[in-house]
């Protein structure tokens, strides 16, 4: 098995944490109100927190690795890393639209590399210096700090509601 395949596999696993967290959200009786909620003023919601793994995902598949646009361009601003948390809460089913396609993109993305590449610095990270083995970690990363982040947001809506 390759590196990128291993770990697409536990981006894969990752997925399986954050979908469950979204299942559970989608029982609940109000769940756009569950999204929208902030555990503070101008904290990011728990929707923002799942919309930018999307996000982030369909970026490094696109300007990030390969120097191209996002399949999303209206989406990227509100959500990428730095944006600002705005009230327009998307809903679980566009949530989970957004986590399918730039999870595919992305795959499709890494088919284009070998673990022969794992040391080369794809060109738009030239400035950073990573070589795509750092850019894989990463990745790998991403999923399960914003996915904890959405989940402690959960749970801290939960608490408010007792």
């Amino acid at each position: 098995m390759s590196v990128i395949d291993l770990t697409m596999g536990i981006c894969d696993a990752n997925r399986e944490r954050t979908l469950a967290t979204l299942d559970g959200i989608a029982t609940l009786p109000n769940p756009q109100q569950v999204l929208g909620w902030r555990p503070g003023p101008n904290r990011a919601h728990v929707a923002w927190q799942l919309m930018h793994l999307g996000v982030t995902e369909e970026l490094f598949a696109t300007e990030r690795l390969l120097g191209t646009a996002p399949a999303m361009p209206e989406l990227v601003p509100r959500f990428r890393g730095g944006s600002t948390p705005d009230e327009e809460i998307p809903s679980v089913k566009e949530i989970r639209e957004v986590l399918a396609s730039s999870r595919q993109h992305l795959k499709s993305t890494l088919a284009t590399f070998t673990d022969e590449d794992l040391s080369t610095i794809p060109e738009p990270f030239r400035e950073r210096g990573w070589t795509l083995g750092k850019i894989l970690q990463v990745i790998a990363w991403h999923e399960p700090h914003h996915q904890g982040q959405a989940h402690i947001t959960l749970n801290l809506w939960k608490a408010a509601q007792s």
